[in-house]
């Protein structure tokens, strides 16, 4: 099976190619598209210097965020399978093959990389507690038993992910998806990732506000009427 890598990048420029030329290194046939979302330091040029691992690169005029960044990318997947890949290194690259094999092998249609499902003493105490309440809230409102609803790492067949009626502009990406796919009854499977977090020093964007909006899209799309029905498991 072919595999759209949909990596959206926002000013990082000190890890963009080392992601990039670490994807390009999974096993397997791959296409990877890249969505540099308006950024301002020298990810531009960084990606110049990695056009041949790349098979796409859609340049924003200004920053959308990163669920606008996503959405855009899956207009230009061709792959069987879609994975979403940041591109500050929190995720290695080389967990790709094991993210996808249960797609591969038939037995779900989507797999999401758990940040929590081993001990993992590097994660901040805060960043554990937000992310557990967040993956809470979730489980209360779809009956669902996931243990990191928040995880960058994802994967989805693509025609179930393609499916879906996303509006998502920024880090509500998140949410979005996995609440339209347990309002559809779609199975997730999750499986234990390595994950190295880092600081806002170093990068990271993601805010304390942006769980307020979390919340929010869970409680919206927990009683919207415009996600599609569930569709027959192939």
């Amino acid at each position: 099976m072919k595999v759209s890598v949909i990596v959206p990048v926002y000013n990082e420029e000190l890890t963009i190619a080392e992601v990039l030329r670490a994807v390009a290194d999974t096993p397997g046939e791959k296409e990877i598209i890249v969505i540099n979302d308006g950024s301002t330091d020298g990810t531009t040029v960084a990606l110049e210097s990695a056009r041949p691992y790349v098979t796409h690169i859609h340049h924003a005029r200004v920053n959308e965020g990163k669920g606008t960044a996503i959405r855009t990318g899956l207009t230009y997947a061709t792959g069987d399978i879609v994975l979403i890949q940041d591109a500050d290194l929190e995720l290695d690259p080389r967990q790709h093959q094991a993210l996808v094999q249960p797609i591969v092998d038939g037995r779900v249609r989507v797999v999401y990389g758990s940040r929590f499902l081993r001990p993992n003493p590097a994660i901040p105490l805060k960043t554990l507690l937000a992310n557990r309440f967040l993956t809470w809230v979730t489980n209360v409102f779809f009956g669902s038993a996931l243990t990191d609803m928040e995880t960058a790492f994802k994967a989805f067949r693509k025609e179930i992910v393609c499916s879906l009626p996303l509006t998502c502009r920024r880090f509500e990406f998140e949410p979005e998806v996995t609440a339209m796919l347990l309002r559809q009854g779609e199975p997730i499977l999750e499986i234990p990732v390595d994950y190295r977090p880092r600081t806002t020093r170093e990068g990271k964007k993601i805010r304390a506000r942006d769980a307020w909006t979390t919340i929010w899209t869970l409680l919206k799309c927990r009683f919207s009427r415009r996600i599609p029905a569930r569709t027959a498991l192939s």
